[in-house]
């Protein structure tokens, strides 16, 4: 059953990729990956604008289109918002991005695998090329959480391709949200005796501890943000901490940070500047603390003069889909 029946329903269409770039990774996750693309009512995608669906952790693109209770997926909701007036009809991409680790943060891994030149040229070559849309200047990015990452990281290093970017509590100030799940991951290492085994036990089933998953999450950004170019170690995954006493190890850390959008910041002003629209938002009591991150980048933004919006809302890093009513008709306007 369908939320909203009674207005127009866009199209749904499967278009199913056989990668070269995505073969050969350290994870051994399949090449072949699917892309739902959504084309909105009374059009065909001609000359429309693109916007991107990065998901959060744990999450793959086509997740965003399943049924929902009590509420709307991602392409009911742009049914609705294009039915109101609220935004000008879009394609709408989502590519499963998908990893054994339990998700992806979109960006070029030795591990992980080349996830950022996948999404700028295989996946949009696909979908433009089918459907008409997008092209320069008419092609968005947007996320949540690890999704958000992507967007702004893919904002700054990917201006070329995209035109405009909203990220919704986007992983940032590394060391809020990162370093305090070290201890867990430890923890969790002694009580299986390494990295693999976690892994290959956590893929057993049948059900997973609650707490399994932040510690998988930390292990595949290692795999994404500093991974060992040792073949030999699973999946290129190593710990910026001391194993026994849980101490930083500087040079690791350094390489994360790297990675870190408060940090990049400093170096891809420019970048960020040449978009058409920028937008940036977070939960006043993320519980991942990352709206301080957020605030910290958005300050630099300012005081380097990039035009963008930033928006903080009552509510912290769950169920936050309803942000997207402000975000896509933004983008959306953007690009149109």
């Amino acid at each position: 059953m369908r939320f909203h029946p009674d207005i127009p329903a866009g199209t749904l269409h499967r278009l199913t990729i056989e990668s070269e770039m995505l073969a050969d990774n350290r994870l051994g996750d399949a090449a072949t990956r699917e892309i739902i693309v959504y084309i909105p009512a009374g059009h065909s995608g001609e000359d429309l604008p693109l916007l991107v669906d990065l998901v959060g952790y744990t999450s793959g693109g086509p997740a965003h289109v399943n049924w929902k209770n009590f509420g709307e997926n991602v392409p009911e909701r742009v049914d609705r918002l294009i039915h109101e007036g609220a935004m000008p009809p879009v394609a709408v991409a989502f590519p499963d991005c998908f990893t054994r680790l339990g998700g992806n943060q979109y960006i070029d891994s030795l591990s992980m695998g080349p996830w950022a030149t996948w999404l700028t040229t295989e996946m949009l070559e696909a979908v433009e090329s089918t459907f008409g849309c997008g092209g320069p200047g008419k092609r968005g990015v947007f996320g949540k959480s690890s999704g958000g990452y992507g967007s702004i990281v893919h904002a700054m290093l990917h201006a070329d391709v995209w035109s405009a970017a909203a990220c919704h509590s986007g992983d940032m100030a590394f060391e809020l949200c990162y370093l305090p799940e070290m201890p867990s991951a430890l923890r969790a290492i002694a009580r299986k005796g390494s990295v693999e085994a976690f892994v290959t036990d956590f893929e057993k089933g049948p059900k997973y501890p609650g707490g399994a998953f932040h510690d998988l999450m930390t292990f595949a950004m290692a795999a994404t943000y500093d991974p060992d170019p040792d073949p030999s170690v699973f999946c290129g995954i190593r710990l910026p901490v001391d194993s026994e006493t849980c101490e930083l190890d500087q040079d690791r850390w350094d390489a994360w940070l790297k990675w870190d959008p408060v940090h990049m910041a400093d170096h891809h002003t420019d970048a960020l500047k040449s978009l058409k629209g920028l937008w940036i938002d977070c939960g006043t009591v993320d519980q991942y603390n990352l709206v301080y991150g957020a605030r910290r980048l958005t300050r630099k933004l300012e005081a380097a003069g990039v035009d963008h919006v930033y928006e903080e809302f009552d509510d912290n890093h769950s169920s936050i889909d309803y942000r997207m009513d402000r975000s896509l008709p933004f983008l959306a306007k953007a690009l149109s």
